[in-house]
């Protein structure tokens, strides 16, 4: 008999939250959608030199083998389920069915539990056990279990003081960003796990900075929506605001997701391979210590980031606002993932002072001591330093166990929310800060140079580590609960914050060499 012999998923294990009680059993009759990522037909050249595809070459060439998802489905029909999307290119199948199909189906238990927090959440414990028909066709089953993932890398200013605040203008200014261009015909990705924009909100902000409007849609993955209303709007609105003003001749478009290890896949995944947007660039300020993702969430995500690198997308990534430990419970050192992903363009957080139009001062972001935040910044401990080549002469620490990892960040910029952005969120202005804002800033500038250059920068990694380290502001001065800053690329601030016409300049020439 078909699918009576099982497999145990062990990259899918996974533990309660810490602290959290049960709160009662998940309905039997409950309806679930389960995200089914599959392995690519034949995997990209690596990450030291990725050949760059069209979306289209790159479905045909490393999407799901037909015969994989064809088995899946014949799989979920057997096990009463439905298949709601069907995405060869993206490697993901979405199953729609109950509690009690989907438990069977896939060989776990489901029940509901409830955090120190109050977030009640649908939970299981241990791996997933597949059918055997299935072990060499399933990367990760993701939906199942559907806890808060990751957290918006965000700070609200709590107290003036002596604190000041700029517009993105101006933050772009004191970086010498590329005058003469706007982002015309780029398109930026924006992921979202929760909140929502107020398009008259973004009227009113962009006439308040005298310049017009980028346009900005929505799209929905797995359910999300643009839901305006909540904490999160902060996040949302802090996003398109700073790459809009950085890039207003952009289209931006937000993709809405569920804050799960699901939604956090799905919509990377959809970002990468919109061949409607076909976005250039993609900007993401949510994350979550490296060690709180399953394996197989963070092996999925870090593939669909492969993707877009590959497809050449610039993937530019919050490194975290809670220091070196991440806000790990254990206190431990930690780094934040998807920022940690060899794919993405990890952004760190510094505090800015400005006199008479120009930088006066600039350090690593770090006012831990007031509980307002530091950068993120470290070693990771799951993704080795041989993933990302272009490090390997920056002078990245071994972590005290011995393991070389990737470095995160990889670049910097104002973070600080006592330096923070001058903001409009939910009709109220607001300063805000964090390396949330980090993420869309950069993601403003590659806009702007892919305009210069008349074509994607892609995937940017390579380049940041081969352009002259005169084209970033070196950040010496501070450091976080882990690390200091020093000379050339560190722990806390990476390769430092962008002079953005001398970088553009750089990396033209170095784009122009490397062929791409």
């Amino acid at each position: 008999m078909p699918y009576e012999k099982r497999f145990t998923l062990r990259e899918s294990h996974r533990a309660a939250v810490a602290g959290a009680r049960p709160a009662g059993a998940v309905p039997n009759d409950e309806i679930i959608h389960a995200s089914v990522v599959l392995r690519r037909r034949s995997a990209p050249t690596g990450t030291g030199k990725l050949r760059r595809m069209s979306r289209e070459a790159y479905g045909a060439a490393h999407g799901a083998d037909p015969a994989a998802l064809d088995a899946i489905e014949k799989f979920a029909h057997q096990f009463g389920l439905s298949v709601a999307e069907r995405h060869a290119d993206r490697r993901v199948m979405v199953l729609s069915g109950t509690a009690n199909a989907m438990q069977k189906a896939f060989g776990t238990q489901l029940a509901r539990y409830q955090t120190r927090e109050g977030v009640t959440y649908r939970g299981r414990s241990g791996a997933l056990n597949l059918p055997t028909e299935l072990e060499h066709s399933v990367m990760a089953v993701l939906g199942l279990d559907n806890r808060p993932a990751a957290k918006p890398h965000f700070r609200k200013r709590t107290a003036a003081g002596r604190a000041t605040s700029f517009t993105p203008i101006q933050i772009a200014q004191l970086y010498n960003f590329p005058s003469g261009v706007n982002g015309s015909g780029q398109t930026i990705a924006i992921i979202e796990l929760g909140g929502g924009y107020s398009t008259d909100d973004l009227n009113t902000y962009f006439t308040q900075l005298g310049i017009n409007a980028p346009q900005v849609s929505a799209v929905s993955v797995d359910g999300g929506q643009n839901q305006p209303g909540g904490e999160a709007d902060g996040e949302v609105m802090l996003d398109i605001e700073v790459a809009g003003a950085v890039a207003s001749g952009a289209q931006i478009v937000v993709y809405f997701a569920n804050n799960t290890d699901q939604g956090s896949h799905d919509a990377i995944a959809a970002a990468a391979h919109d061949t409607t947007h076909q976005p250039s660039i993609m900007s993401i300020s949510w994350g979550q210590s490296e060690d709180s993702w399953t394996e197989q969430a963070r092996n999925a995500m870090n593939a669909a980031l492969e993707d877009a690198a590959t497809m050449g997308v610039t993937v530019t990534v919050a490194a975290g606002d809670d220091g070196a430990t991440d806000g790990a419970a254990d206190g431990q050192l930690h780094v934040d993932f998807p920022a940690s992903s060899p794919f993405a363009v990890a952004c760190g957080g510094t505090t800015l002072k400005a006199s008479a139009g120009a930088i006066s001062s600039e350090q690593v972001w770090n006012d831990l001591a007031s509980g307002n935040g530091a950068t993120g910044g470290g070693v990771s401990d799951i993704f080795a330093l041989t993933l990302a080549p272009y490090q390997q002469n920056a002078g990245v620490p071994a972590l005290a166990s011995g393991f070389a990892g990737r470095g995160v960040p990889d670049v910097a910029g104002d973070a600080d929310p006592a330096t923070g952005y001058a903001v409009l969120v939910d009709g109220q202005n607001a300063v805000i800060g964090g390396t949330s804002a980090v993420a869309p800033l950069w993601a403003g500038l590659v806009a702007l140079i892919n305009q210069q250059m008349g074509k994607p920068l892609g995937y940017l990694n390579p380049l940041l580590y081969q352009v002259p380290e005169s084209v970033f502001h070196d950040i010496v001065t501070g450091g976080t609960d882990g690390y200091n800053a020093g000379p050339g690329w560190d722990p806390c601030t990476g390769l430092g914050s962008p002079n953005g016409t001398a970088l553009m300049n750089a990396l033209m020439g170095a784009s122009a060499a490397a062929g791409s």
